[in-house]
């Protein structure tokens, strides 16, 4: 082979190494999603892991080749990428059950299941770049030209990798094929650079096949979502042990429960925090003759737009949910049927600024990133945008998950929320253990009309208390919390409660 040629096959080498690392890493999150969710710590922990590895990857391909690198060593280091690609499914069934059955805090478990997985890959992709950089420039001694043609072009296949894995590659074949096909094309770089050293190529071959067939016999190829989507890994579960007649499913996001439907019963709200929005509903629409007007910033299982449904005939339903797959599982799996709901498949805020013209008399929030709101539904000037959409007497309600009995986040908002509303209650269930996670809902709005203690008036039996009171005047004093902000939503921070220990798994 010519210099040039071998020139362009090196160049062409370090290009699809480096976007598969890209590719990797994109993956590692959808890969990671139904175990620790997705949430600003275990992005921190994926790209915190994969550049280190790159790291070390990089200092040991530069001392490789110093000292005596040569194609057949740049065919032996993508054989083994291509190798702990396969691993990485493989590792995940070794790797999730202890972790999952563990104690260890939401932050520890995501950083212990990125190292598992992706440490090692990365580690050896970043071996590829200063090794064939090297090889290189025994062909050509211009250095500058050289080295700056490979980084550039290691700069590309990763900006290449970014871009295909997030538009294209996960939307359609889903992350466990992306991963496995990674392996391929490195393995197919391995081969032609180990032709000649056909002892070293089988010796991977067969290695191969042996991680393929464990891989294979622990269930690694296996996809866990029933749908994989660019935002979600969705799941549908049988629920029909939670209600006391008939069937009901739940939708499962990434790793959280989001809704349970019931199939028979629209009115029947199965889980405690939509039942209580519900009944704050009716005591807040009591005196209304006409039908009330709703908007939802968030479909999910669509369980209260389905029942509201049910109780208004005649509402006006306008559902902000950002994709369109949930929708279309709710349509097909969760017993919910749009009739005249207005369904909008973008972000809850950017619906409403879009909707200018319109008022509703309740605004309902339930939205979740992992375990946290969205951090631009919880600021000041979205509150702002909620009361310019609200009639003058509207309510706005919103559930958000944290510890008790000192949750930070919900107090924080609560706060917010007073800049904006003339009266903002915390409702939660009339029991509650200490020391534990609960669903807070939020109500604001000009006034009240529902009572300190609400019981349930339709559906299963329940109660709830307002506990605003209560949860302002212990823990965390008021004074030491922010007002949150577009500038400034430490929501990771006021929930550390949860992220740092066992509540947030």
């Amino acid at each position: 082979m010519s210099a040039r040629r071998r020139m362009a096959w090196y160049a062409l080498a370090i290009f699809l190494s480096s976007a598969g690392l890209m590719v990797l890493e994109i993956a590692a999150g959808r890969l990671l999603a139904p175990y620790i969710g997705v949430s600003l710590y275990s992005w921190t922990a994926i790209i915190g892991v994969v550049l280190g590895g790159l790291s070390l990857g990089n200092w040991l391909g530069g001392a490789w080749a110093d000292r005596g690198g040569s194609e057949r060593s740049a065919g032996l280091v993508l054989g083994l990428g291509a190798l702990s690609c396969i691993a990485i499914l493989l590792l995940l069934t070794l790797v999730a059950p202890p972790l999952q059955r563990s104690a260890l805090d939401l932050l520890t478990v995501s950083f212990l299941f990125v190292a598992a997985l992706f440490f090692v890959p990365a580690m050896l992709l970043g071996v590829v770049t200063p090794l064939l950089t090297t090889l290189a420039l025994r062909l050509d001694a211009r250095t500058g030209r050289v080295v700056g043609m490979m980084h550039a072009l290691a700069a590309f296949g990763s900006i290449a990798g970014t871009f295909a894995t997030g538009y294209l590659f996960i939307q359609y074949f889903g992350t466990h094929a992306v991963i496995i096909g990674t392996g391929a094309v490195l393995g197919l770089l391995a081969l032609a650079f180990l032709l000649p050293a056909r002892g070293t190529a089988l010796g991977l071959a067969v290695l191969g096949v042996a991680v393929t067939i464990w891989t294979q016999a622990r269930g690694g190829f296996l996809q866990p979502c029933d749908r994989e989507t660019s935002y979600f890994c969705i799941r549908v579960v049988d629920m029909s042990s939670e209600v006391p007649f008939g069937r009901a499913r739940g939708l499962v996001l990434d790793h959280l429960l989001h809704g349970i439907s019931h199939a028979a019963r629209p009115d029947i709200l199965i889980t405690p925090y939509t039942h209580l929005m519900d009944e704050l509903f009716a005591a807040h629409l009591s005196d209304r003759e006409l039908p009330p007007a709703f908007f939802f910033a968030g479909g999910g299982s669509y369980t209260q737009p389905r029942a509201v449904q049910a109780r208004y005939p005649g509402a006006r339903i306008v559902v902000a949910e950002i994709d369109p797959q949930v929708t279309a599982v709710a349509q097909s799996e969760l017993y919910f049927e749009p009739g005249d709901t207005r369904i909008i498949h973008s972000d809850a805020r950017r619906v409403l600024q879009q909707l200018h013209d319109q008022e509703f008399d309740v605004i309902v929030g339930d939205v979740f990133h992992d375990i946290a709101v969205p951090f631009h539904l919880v600021t000041r000037e979205y509150a702002e945008l909620v009361k310019s959409r609200l009639v003058p007497d509207g309510l706005y309600t919103l559930n958000v998950v944290d510890v008790y009995p000192d949750p930070r986040l919900v107090k924080s908002m609560v706060k917010t929320l007073r800049e904006v509303f003339g009266e903002v209650r915390i409702w939660m269930e009339a029991w509650t253990l200490q020391d534990s996670r609960v669903t807070y809902v939020i109500s604001a709005a000009d006034a009240h009309t529902a009572p300190a203690r609400l019981r349930a008036t339709r559906g299963l039996q329940r109660e709830w208390r307002d506990v605003t009171a209560s949860l302002l005047e212990q823990g965390t004093p008021m004074s030491a919390l922010p007002v949150l902000t577009d500038d400034r939503v430490p929501v990771e921070r006021l929930l550390s409660g949860l992220i740092f220990t066992a509540l947030g798994r």
